[in-house]
């Protein structure tokens, strides 16, 4: 069992407002007024005149760089505040004003999501575990970000029906930047203000009626979100982890609960005692004591893990996003690249539940990677990249719960956790290098003529599920 610690990046003010980690749901004519014709067009409508008279320039709900003006209502919804990262720099994190999230069960329906699995040339028919690359070796190792095993040689696409039962409103994001810049301000200069590269991620959020509202003054190195929830949202995860090649596991997979045995009938005799007396034939005189019972304790907060992968996005009509939004559900191609290892993790209450790295695979694609012997410089180029997601992911990590062993999720997997006697620094390392592994699969996926073809350099990064 984990710690009950918070992340630091979970919503501020959590009395502030009740469940809100609870699926939003519309009534269902007001969803059918919404997704008709009509309603589209009185909609549309509304955001228009919505965005008159406003004082802040963001980016497009789609993530494009259409100027796009809202009302000065983002700012009040957000505290900033520094931090003290896992190196000792200090980061900033505006978080969303809001209310808990909710980590208890969520009962999700079959369907919830519709996956359809598309090409998928040179990508093996199973996952395969990839621990062996970061925990095999000592710690002092080196890092095999050069490894035959991160070369990508396959794309699969997955279309992936969302759906959702509320109507278009606001996402609750909130903004990291961190230590690695003289300058920690989440506040941009004229040349951030302009870039576009940090709404790579907004077609997700947008196309299931979660308006992304990024101002452009912004320049985090990632951007998360708290909600609104949709219980796809872990059933996108799951699936994206499911279907990636290789796999860094840093935790066990959820327990899976028991097959309920039906009781056996048997034949009743009456005993004795079952048999009337003649006391119990009179009413009696005074009222009977109630029996004391104990207030019950609520149930413990569910652990939960996150997956962090490589992934592009791309509109279910080529070069149309508008098509990806439909009436209560979202239609998306997810493109997996076989040489970038998903990385799985266990992670504190307070944890959000999507995020996305700023830095698109178009950027990713210019980083120079270290040759075999260099040592990672920390201050810019690949290793800031590196330890400026690490610095995120410590912020999120339950720590007590990761477990390093090259055997996850069998059926031994509470032995090898109860076995597992390494310290917080070794598991730290263990991090640091899949991040490595994941950025330099990254990187190195630009040599490939097919990935460059079919892949959407502007709408493909680094990002990141909460999943059960």
């Amino acid at each position: 069992m984990g710690s009950n610690e918070v992340s630091a990046l979970g919503p501020v003010d959590p009395a502030s407002v009740q469940d809100a980690g609870q699926e939003k749901a519309a009534p269902w004519i007001v969803r059918k007024l919404v997704g008709s014709m009509t309603g589209r067009i009185v909609m549309s409508s509304w955001e228009t005149l919505r965005a008159s008279g406003t004082s802040i320039v963001c980016l497009s709900p789609w993530g494009d760089s259409s100027p796009l003006l809202l009302p000065c209502i983002r700012f009040r919804d957000l505290a900033v505040h520094t931090i003290i990262a896992a190196t000792g720099g200090m980061a900033a994190v505006a978080a969303p004003v809001m209310g808990p999230v909710s980590d208890a069960i969520v009962a999700t329906l079959g369907d919830s999501i519709l996956v359809e699995i598309g090409v998928h040339t040179g990508f093996e028919l199973t996952t395969k575990l990839a621990n062996d690359l970061v925990i095999d070796k000592p710690l002092n190792h080196l890092i095999p970000i050069h490894s035959v095993r991160l070369q990508t040689t396959g794309i699969k696409e997955i279309l992936i029906t969302l759906k959702y039962k509320h109507t278009m409103e606001d996402a609750a994001l909130g903004f990291y930047r961190g230590s690695l810049h003289k300058d920690n301000t989440l506040f941009a200069d004229v040349v951030g203000y302009l870039s576009t590269e940090k709404g790579w991620f907004s077609p997700y959020l947008f196309a299931s009626a979660r308006r992304p509202v990024i101002p452009r003054a912004m320049r985090p190195d990632v951007v998360f979100c708290h909600g609104p929830f949709i219980p796809g949202d872990y059933q996108v995860g799951q699936t994206l982890l499911a279907e990636s090649a290789l796999v860094i596991s840093l935790t066990p997979g959820p327990a899976t609960p028991p097959l309920a045995t039906p009781p056996q009938a048997h034949l009743h005799i009456p005993s004795m005692h079952d048999l009337p007396s003649l006391s119990n034939m009179f009413s009696r005189s005074r009222t009977p004591s109630p029996e004391p019972t104990l207030t019950p304790l609520p149930p413990p907060p569910t652990p939960r893990r996150m997956v962090i992968l490589l992934v592009g996005l791309k509109p279910h009509r080529a070069g149309m996003w508008t098509t990806s939004a439909r009436p209560s559900e979202s239609v998306i191609y997810y493109q997996l690249l076989n040489g970038c290892p998903a990385i799985v993790v266990p992670v504190k209450l307070g944890a959000p539940l999507v995020a996305w790295d700023a830095l698109t695979i178009d950027k990713l694609w210019k980083v120079e990677l270290p040759k075999d012997g260099d040592v990672l410089q920390d201050d810019h180029g690949f290793g800031g990249i590196v330890k400026t997601i690490f610095e995120y992911l410590d912020l999120c990590v339950d720590w007590e719960r990761v477990v390093l062993s090259t055997e996850q999720g069998g059926e031994d997997a509470s032995t090898v956790a109860g076995d597992a006697a390494a310290d917080l620094e070794a598991k730290k390392a263990v991090l640091r290098g899949a991040v490595s592994l994941l950025v330099a699969g990254a990187v190195r996926s630009g040599e490939n003529d097919e990935v460059k073809e079919k892949v959407d350099k502007d709408r493909s990064g680094i990002a990141m599920w909460r999943i059960p």
